[in-house]
């Protein structure tokens, strides 16, 4: 299982698409990001029954050469020399075009989510002596298939799949309240069969969720694909169903040895995968400003997002979808830096952080559980701390810098410069915090503050200069702590932008604090992130 994520146009849905040109011609034609494919061998026993289960039966009046087969599915039906395709299931890298092309092609499906919505409509019952062509009939004829989808349809929905036979010549699904009594049931067209369907609910009335998440489940199990290609199977789903649907694909993948690739922007998705215990692959793709990238994280460290508390109530999985993150100490720190950004983005873009996440640890101790598995999957993000930081040394000092990535030999001189600034803050008898900051320092005590923040803004920790959040804005005349303050700030800046009072950026102030931590996100040769 591989999972492609990343922000918007990073090129998630574009290698899909190349992914599936590639299994259907061998052929690499103007890429964007899709490189190159390694294949599987299969020898043997299974060789013999991946080309026995493409294999069908000749037409009435069609022949076939002796030692070849006729290779089909709904893309096409070929004739191809036996011995020669099994020589190639065994080297597929000798000769990737003939591979793809007489094997690969009919075992590669590619679903967005209009296409896995229209899967469940009715579909033609088929020759039940020939080989079967739908999903639907090779549910309708294989039981083992179709308690399968029912199984997982029933634990999403509370509802049993079935297939109904009573439109004679056709194959429609439904949804029943109950199981089929027995195969008789379900498949045959007499009176009880015809009351039992009767009773059930076409699966085209349901909603747009049920069809697209059935679809891709029928086409998983029925369709068998061994390469399968998912674009954004959360559209339309449920936050839950789309943890169950992930859940599921990737534990079908695992047992039916499939190779699956799905491009989604859904946490919830990317959880039920890892959840499963399937092996599963997170690639995470960026471009910006034709730099493009691509990060394979590893699951474990995904893991450690999701059992992590501070983590999983922080949503902090959410920022594998984005560019770039913020990490605040509270929630109002997060809430205020959030609208200056929007405002940002709006009046003066240039300074404003595109495509950002803001999350709130409980404290300054806590941020850098947060900063280190998000640089850690090579994310870049950015620590804003109050001044009172400087206070803490030991081990709360080094986690910061451990988490930011500075190198061990600057660590030591950040140490004593921070003791420093530090002994002369209480040297000042001001608190450093409420009552302003750098600014209770000496002209030359100050400087030397300046030149530790430039330092640490190096490595994306940004320390509030003026002391604490309450600090900004301070001409406005907002009060209180916290909470309170947030209220009374966000007031007094305005709701309205027609209105005079709304507050517009300005050149200083916390707006340039902010552009000063878009400049460290946007370059593309920031420190602090790992290679």
């Amino acid at each position: 299982m591989t999972v492609f994520v990343g922000p918007n146009n990073s090129g998630k849905s574009v290698v899909l698409r190349e992914i599936e040109r590639y299994c259907r011609s061998g052929q690499q034609v103007h890429n964007l990001v899709f490189g190159s494919a390694a294949f599987t061998p299969l020898s043997g026993s299974a060789a013999s029954a991946a080309v026995d289960n493409l294999t069908q039966a000749p037409n009435p009046g069609e022949s076939v050469q002796i030692d070849h087969v006729l290779i089909g599915s709904r893309y096409g039906r070929q004739h191809v020399h036996r011995p020669q395709l099994l020589q190639l299931l065994e080297n597929p890298g000798g000769n990737p075009q003939a591979f793809t092309q007489w094997f690969l092609t009919h075992s590669t499906m590619r679903l967005d989510g209009q296409s896995r919505i229209g899967l469940m409509g009715e579909q033609p019952a088929g020759d039940l002596q020939r080989a079967p062509q739908t999903s639907f009939q090779v549910l309708f004829r294989d039981d083992v298939k179709r308690q399968e989808v029912r199984r997982i349809v029933a634990d999403a929905f509370g509802m049993f799949f079935v297939i109904d036979p009573t439109h004679l010549g056709h194959l429609r699904a439904r949804l029943s309240a109950r199981k089929p009594e027995d195969s008789m049931e379900e498949r045959g067209i007499h009176d009880k069969a015809v009351q039992f369907h009767a009773k059930a609910t076409p699966i085209e009335d349901a909603s747009d969720g049920v069809k697209a998440f059935t679809g891709i489940v029928v086409e998983l199990i029925a369709g068998d694909p061994r390469v399968l290609l998912i674009d954004e199977p959360e559209a339309f789903l449920h936050p839950s169903l789309a943890s169950k649907l992930g859940f599921e694909v990737a534990k079908a993948a695992q047992s039916a040895n499939k190779r699956v690739f799905v491009s989604t922007h859904s946490p919830n998705f990317v959880m039920g995968c890892i959840q499963s215990g399937a092996r599963t692959n997170i690639v995470r793709l960026t471009y910006r400003e034709g730099v493009a990238t691509a990060r394979l994280l590893p699951s474990s460290e995904i893991l450690e997002l999701m059992r992590n508390p501070l983590l999983r109530s922080t949503n902090v999985i959410n920022g594998l979808f984005y560019e770039f993150v913020v990490v605040t100490e509270s929630d109002a720190d997060r809430a205020f830096y959030q609208e200056i950004n929007a405002r940002l983005l709006e009046y003066k873009p240039e300074w404003g952080i595109p495509n950002c996440l803001f999350i709130n640890a409980q404290n300054k101790q806590t941020e850098q559980t947060i900063v280190r598995p998000l640089r850690q999957l090579g994310i870049p993000a950015a620590s804003v701390a109050d001044v009172d930081v400087l206070k803490e040394g030991g081990t709360v000092w080094a986690n910061l810098l451990d988490a930011a990535n500075v190198p061990e030999l600057t660590r030591n001189s950040l140490a004593v410069l921070r003791a420093s600034i530090n002994r002369a803050m209480a040297e000042s008898g001001k608190d450093m915090k409420r009552e302003g900051g750098i600014n209770i320092l000496k002209p030359e005590d100050k400087e030397a503050a300046l030149g530790l923040f430039a330092q640490l803004k190096e490595y994306g920790i940004f320390v509030v200069p003026g002391g604490e959040l309450e600090s900004w804005l301070k001409p406005l005349g907002a009060t209180g702590h916290g909470p309170a303050w947030l209220i009374n700030i966000f007031e007094k800046i305005g709701q309205d932008p027609s209105a005079a009072t709304y507050l517009k950026p300005s050149s200083d102030d916390v707006w340039a604090f902010l552009a000063s931590i878009k400049s460290w996100l946007a370059n593309a040769n920031r420190r602090g992130i790992p290679s």
